[in-house]
């Protein structure tokens, strides 16, 4: 069974209709992006998708055309019909940003045409889907990729990168100004840094980084404590956690753990 990751929801369910296929980059490219990603499915009827996604933004390779997807702070959801399949690169945050031609943060919630970008990649786009293995498709994505980024990281993503990892590894970190201490920063800097090289707040950020813990849980076929959980997460109180996931997901915690 595929392991699709944090933040994918009921992943049993999504693993039975697809599979995954993760590729790393070279040296050259990990600064800028953390895997290639491919995604292939076969479905009789059509499945949606659903993901709690992370602070990074996607090139994907796909029918009709190749996107751009900013940090989704919603829920994404896809549906998935017939056969497919897609090749995504998911980039590190702040590992955009030498391509956005922009802040970051322009792209949140909404995908371009990848052409809006880099120009037409009609050719390249049929070359990837048209490709025998992931390993293949991601080949041919890494030597479009090359000659387009600098040959060194930008010092601020890398911080940018940095609080990122750091706020995931511990959901218990739960404040903008915590955040903001671990590089020394104030919190009006760590929010222009995360608005131009993320495309996200560092509040938004810290709150993913809670739904997807206690979306994890659930998923663990553990019984919850939902209110010890909320605690650990810096919720005021297990109500203030269902509320948050709720609003998000859109069916309650313990209800989403029982589906």
């Amino acid at each position: 069974m595929a392991d699709f990751g944090r933040g994918v929801l009921y992943p049993d369910e999504h693993a039975a209709m697809a599979v995954l296929d993760r590729r790393a980059p070279s040296a050259r490219l990990a600064p800028f992006v953390e895997h290639f990603w491919n995604v292939r499915w076969n479905v009789r009827e059509p499945y949606q998708t659903k993901v709690l996604a992370h602070p990074s933004v996607h090139l994907v390779f796909e029918e009709p055309a190749a996107r751009v997807y900013g940090v989704d702070r919603g829920l994404f959801v896809r549906t998935l019909e017939g056969r497919g399949q897609v090749l995504g690169v998911k980039f590190r945050p702040g590992g955009f940003r030498p391509l956005a031609g922009g802040p970051v943060l322009d792209l949140a919630d909404r995908s371009v045409p990848a052409a809006d970008l880099f120009g037409d990649l009609s050719a390249l786009n049929a070359a990837i889907l048209g490709a025998p293995d992931a390993a293949a498709m991601a080949a041919l994505a890494e030597d479009f990729l090359d000659p387009l980024l600098p040959a060194e990281p930008d010092p601020l993503a890398a911080d940018a990168a940095e609080i990122v990892e750091r706020i995931a590894a511990d959901p218990s970190l739960t404040r903008v100004d915590e955040a903001a201490a671990l590089l020394g920063v104030s919190v009006r800097t760590l929010q222009r840094l995360f608005g131009e090289y993320v495309g996200a707040s560092p509040k938004w950020v810290l709150r993913r980084a809670r739904l997807q813990e206690a979306a994890a849980r659930a998923d663990a076929g553990r019984a919850v404590d939902w209110a010890a959980l909320a605690a650990d997460l810096g919720y005021a109180d297990q109500a203030h956690l269902s509320r948050d996931f709720t609003a998000t997901v859109g069916t309650p915690p313990s209800k989403y753990a029982r589906t």
